[in-house]
Parts: C-alpha cells; sequence; structure tokens
C-alpha cells in the first residue's frame, strides 16, 4: 500500500479553515473554546462542525488541539468537550496532558502535541504503547535523529515545515508565568523572547544593547521534504494559527505544490492524503508573507547563526539595495517590483528595524509616507506586498476541484447520467422523457457535452465525459442542466456518507515510562496525570511550574539555542578563531527583567534562570 503523505495546515477560524482546505490543505488544526495553547485562537463547536463538513468533502482531516495542561477542576469540562468533538466527526485530538488518556473517552484517535516535548525514542514508543497514533516531534530534531525514532517507534511522526520558532524546547517555556502569572502552557504565552534586552557579561560590562537576543528566525524546511519522507515523516505541519489568511494559503499553496512534484516522481510509493486539484491565480513564494528570515534550524545540525536580533517582526522579502536618494524618493536596486501601498523594511545604524510606506512607486523610485535618512547600500525588504495581498485575499484565488467522469446513457423510461469521481464513488441520476430522435437525426451530443461540463462553482470538475446512445435523441438543455445539478448535488451526499474516519479506543496500559523521577518540566498539573504515570512505574513526580514557582530563582527555559554560538564565542564550534572567553555568567535585561544564563554544552543546550538563581558555571 502507498504511504500517505500529508500537509497539515493551522486555521485560526472556520474562513481560514476552509481557505487552507481550498489552497490545497490535507488537513487542518484548529482550537476548540476551551484548551488550546493559543488562547486567541478558540472557535464554537458549531463552527468546528461546518469544518469537519468542508474538509471531509475533499477526504481532508480535521484535528482539534487540546494540548494546555489541565488543573484537577478542568477535567469534567474537557470530558464533556471531547465527546462533542467526537460527535461532530472531528478526526483525532493534538494533546499534552497525559491525564486526558485516564479520561471515559469515546473512540477517538489522539496525536501527542509538540508541547509534550517529543524528542525522545524511549519516550516515543512509550506513546505509542498508551495509544497515540500519531506523535509531532521536537523542532529541535536533525535528520538521524528522525531516523532513529522512526526506526524505533511505529508510529506516526508530524513535523513543522514551515513558520515561527519557539526558541524553548516546546511545553518548556516559564517565561511567562516569572514575568506576570501568565502561563504559556495554558495558551497564554507573553512572548517574552521576542522583547529586546541589554547583554551584560560577568564583569558587568554591556556587550550589546537594546537587541532581541532570544528572538529567531522562521522555519522553512521546505527543501527538505524529501530527505524527511525518507527519515519518516508522514506529515507537514505549518505553524501559524494566530497568521492571516494570506499567510495560510501563500504557505498551503507553496508546499502543495512542492509536495506534490515529489508524489509525481515517486507515485510508486507515495500518495497524497486527500482529494482533489487545486488551481491558483498567484505565485505563491514564503517570503511574500510574513516571516522573520528563515533557517532550518538543526534539521542538518547546528551550522548557521539563526537569531532575528533586530526585529521580531516580519522582515518580509528582499528586494534590493539602496542606491540612492534622490529628492523626496529612493532609487532601489529592483525598485521596478513595488507598488503604491506595499510596506519596506530596513536596518537602521543602530541595527533597529524600521519601516515605510511606498505612497507612489514610479520608473524604480519610491515615494514614501515620510522620507528617512537611509544609508546608499542598505538592504530593502517588502514586509507588505499590497498587490501580492489583494490577489490571494480573493476567495477565488486558490480553487479546489474533484476529478469526475460523466456517461450520459438512456434506459427504458428515457435517460440515466452516472457520475464517478477519483475516488471511485459514483451517482446516478435517472430522467423520465420521451425518446425523440433529434431533428434530421443529427447528433447534438457536442452540446450535451458543453453543458455538462459547467460545473461551475460545484466542488467537481468533469475530466471526461462519454455518451452512449443507440440513436441521436434529443433531450432540452435545461434537462441536461437539472441532470448535472443533481447527480453532484447527490455525489457530494455520497462522498460525505463513505468518508472513512479512523477511530481507535484507548486502552489502559501500565508499560513502564522510562523514566523513574520526573522533575517540573514533565508539566503534570493534576491529581489524574500523576495518576497515569505512577501506573506507568513513575516513583517521584514533582508539580508543574505553574503550582510551585519559587520567584526568582527558577530555571525559565531550556532551548537549544546559543548565545554564544550566535556571537562566535562557543568553545566546542569557534574554538580556532576564539580571541577571548565571555566571562560568565552573562545575563540579559530588559528594564526590570533579568535572566541568567547558563551553557551546558554536553548537551549542547542554552538554560535561562531567574536573577537570584544560583548554579555552577560549567568549565568549556
Amino acid at each position: 500500500m502507498k504511504k500517505k503523505i500529508e500537509i497539515l495546515a493551522p486555521a485560526k477560524n472556520l474562513i481560514q479553515g476552509i481557505a487552507a482546505i481550498n489552497s490545497g490543505a490535507d488537513a487542518v488544526y484548529i482550537g476548540a473554546p476551551h484548551f488550546g495553547a493559543r488562547s486567541n485562537a478558540t472557535n464554537s463547536i458549531e463552527d468546528v462542525a461546518e469544518l469537519v463538513q468542508y474538509a471531509h468533502l475533499y477526504y481532508a482531516q480535521v484535528f482539534v488541539v487540546i494540548n494546555t495542561i489541565l488543573y484537577d477542576d478542568e477535567l469534567e469540562t474537557c470530558r464533556k468537550l471531547i465527546w462533542k468533538l467526537y460527535e461532530i466527526g472531528v478526526d483525532a485530538l493534538i494533546i499534552q496532558d497525559m491525564a486526558i488518556l485516564e479520561l471515559d473517552l469515546p473512540p477517538i484517535v489522539l496525536h501527542a502535541s509538540t508541547q509534550a516535548n517529543n524528542r525522545d525514542a524511549d519516550k516515543i514508543k512509550f506513546l505509542k504503547g498508551a495509544g497515540i497514533k500519531r506523535v509531532v516531534l521536537a523542532r529541535e530534531l536533525n535528520l538521524h535523529q528522525i531516523k532513529e525514532i522512526s526506526d524505533a517507534a511505529d508510529v506516526e511522526l508530524e513535523f513543522f515545515v514551515t513558520g515561527a520558532l519557539c526558541v524553548s524546547f516546546s511545553g518548556n517555556c516559564y517565561m511567562s508565568v516569572a514575568n506576570g502569572e501568565r502561563s504559556a502552557n495554558r495558551g497564554s504565552c507573553a512572548q517574552n523572547c521576542r522583547l529586546p534586552y541589554n547583554l551584560i557579561d560577568g564583569n558587568g560590562d554591556t556587550l550589546i544593547k537594546n537587541s532581541h537576543l532570544l528572538s529567531i528566525k522562521d522555519f522553512d524546511v521546505s527543501d527538505q521534504i524529501p530527505n524527511l519522507i525518507e527519515a519518516g515523516i508522514c506529515s507537514f505541519k505549518i505553524e501559524g494559527r494566530l497568521k492571516d489568511i494570506v499567510y495560510v494559503k501563500n504557505n498551503v499553496s507553496y508546499l502543495r505544490q512542492k509536495l506534490d512534484d515529489f508524489l509525481s516522481k515517486n507515485s510508486d510509493t507515495f500518495t497524497k492524503a486527500s482529494s482533489g486539484t487545486c488551481t491558483y491565480s498567484f505565485d505563491s513564494a514564503l517570503d511574500r508573507t510574513f516571516n522573520r528570515g528563515y533557517t532550518d534550524y538543526f534539521v542538518n545540525e547546528r551550522n548557521n547563526a539563526i537569531g532575528s536580533w533586530e526585529s521580531p517582526k516580519s522582515k518580509g522579502q528582499y528586494i534590493g539595495k539602496l542606491i540612492q536618494t534622490v529628492g523626496n524618493s529612493y532609487e532601489i536596486e529592483n525598485g521596478h517590483l513595488l507598488n503604491n501601498g506595499d510596506g519596506l523594511c530596513f536596518i537602521n545604524d543602530n541595527n533597529e528595524a524600521e519601516g515605510i510606506y511606498v505612497n507612489r512607486a514610479e520608473n524604480g523610485f519610491v515615494y514614501p509616507n515620510v522620507l528617512k535618512e537611509i544609508k546608499d547600500g542598505t538592504f530593502i525588504y517588502r514586509n507588505n506586498d499590497a498587490a501580492f495581498i489583494k490577489i490571494v485575499e480573493r476567495e477565488d484565488s486558490a480553487v479546489r476541484k474533484i476529478s469526475t467522469s460523466l456517461l450520459l446513457t438512456e434506459n427504458e423510461n428515457g435517460f440515466e447520467l452516472k457520475a464517478t469521481d477519483e475516488d471511485g464513488n459514483v451517482s446516478i441520476v435517472a430522467l423520465e422523457h420521451p425518446k425523440e430522435p433529434t431533428k434530421s437525426n443529427e447528433s447534438i451530443a457536442d452540446n450535451f457535452k458543453i453543458n455538462l461540463a459547467k460545473t461551475g462553482f460545484t466542488p467537481y470538475t468533469a475530466d471526461q465525459i462519454d455518451i452512449v446512445f443507440t440513436q441521436n435523441w434529443f433531450i432540452p438543455i435545461s434537462k441536461i442542466n437539472e441532470m448535472r445539478r443533481m447527480v453532484y448535488e447527490q455525489l457530494t451526499t455520497i462522498r460525505l456518507a463513505n468518508y472513512h474516519r479512523e477511530e481507535h479506543q484507548i486502552v489502559k496500559t501500565s508499560h513502564p515510562y522510562p523514566e523513574t523521577k520526573l522533575d517540573f518540566t514533565y508539566n503534570v498539573a493534576n491529581k489524574v496525570a500523576r495518576k497515569f504515570y505512577e501506573r506507568h512505574g513513575v516513583t517521584e513526580i514533582e508539580k508543574a511550574f505553574e503550582l510551585q514557582w519559587d520567584p526568582g530563582k527558577s530555571r525559565v527555559m531550556t532551548t537549544k539555542y546559543c548565545i554564544k554560538y550566535e556571537l562566535e564565542k562557543c568553545p566546542k564550534y569557534h574554538r580556532e578563531t576564539m580571541d577571548t572567553k565571555l566571562k560568565e555568567p552573562l545575563v540579559l535585561k530588559q528594564g526590570e527583567l533579568e535572566y541568567k544564563l547558563k551553557f551546558n554544552c554536553k548537551p549542547c543546550e542554552m538554560e535561562i534562570w531567574e536573577k537570584d538563581a544560583e548554579f555552577e558555571i560549567e568549565e568549556d
């Protein structure tokens, strides 16, 4: 059997979910009324149900995120919500809290969220044994690690392919709690990592001022799709449940075309995961919508700087260098690409991002809303492509159609129209009508075909139309149109009825968890999750950070990102070129906020601690 490869798109709401499906997504993930890790992207049960119906028509799936940690008094509400989601046809839930596996659940498929910090083969094998059908892998993994996990654990593997990166290991960032008692694990990330900081060394000297030192570039491993599939990935996830509809359509269409190219060359082994073919009225490119510049992170090991220190905002698409300022305008390389209403971005002398709007673009010259002093040679980016946005926002800019063949034949009482779709579903409608030959017995089959092909705003195309008559019969065009309309309406009903939703009933197990002691990073926030781990052999369990925060002294983040590496002061990678070592501890300071940095060179990780924490500085 061919392996299905999936594009999984974010849906902030129903409209964006439908747009993602129309743009070629094989599945979408969306928030419900509660318990999603994006508290600003909730949706009603009714809207989720409508999205399910729309997606299932194309044999695409809908996954709902229930990926916050849960408190004891929320478990019953969560259980009732899960039953409602099952009843409206949701295909799977994406979860973090293991308490969910202890609840009285319907037979709904469960996926382990990346918030569960899935980067260890033994843990992923455990999750498979506990009933998890798919694991969303940590973004910090490289190709070799993904392959090792795939070889060790017979479970579906999902991996992010484009979008924003959390600088922390997912599920292990507690900066929002420590700096304002908001919890990222409860859906309320305060984005402390995107703030500007000063970097101060152990001598008290300020090394860097007012830079976004924890802000990193966005993720793009779309060119690694073949390698990731070979490593075992079956689902490619786009980050962005808070992004706009243009971002969603641009990312999905770009990846759809990339993946389709791969599938066409490997059709003996792999196939797409849903139905239909898309057409677009725009040329997709990732850098034409929100991005901070791109990195492949650690997929190909640690190899380049990944910080986006100038600004956490969108950098956009590189246009060219500023040639010169002329009067009240700028002459810019490739300025002919710019349009009225575009937003431009550049990095000023203070290494800060600044922006201007294009009031008028004419003959390669740009007339901005505000003329700013910009050095000749400065790189200019477009982070608001007005013409592109206008095209993509149109509902008909991405259209998805299911291929069908039509067969018009005669029967005893008149005529019959049969529609067969690309998945083998068949719809037949009959027309009782007297059989009368055409005048002069001439064939009008071509006229019939022209009208049968008019599928209009239906989700179908008639790619093959055959007419098999014993004579040249006459049928009024109005009846032909009526048969076409009825056969497709009926085909929609048949497709939805024939949709197969995979189901899986969780059965409690007691196979051993890979660890017997769990610290706060395992995010155990309720008694039921504690019971789950205890049944699997865990003997010591710390409470979640949110329940035991020790102000001023706590570790608030662990990350693969390393400020020493960014500064080319890493004793492992820059030993040959490093002139002096940094005096530690390094400190990040932003107003009253202050964090200490600890570098664990053996696992190649950096920890962020609150200012009053005490720890030993590891020798290089």
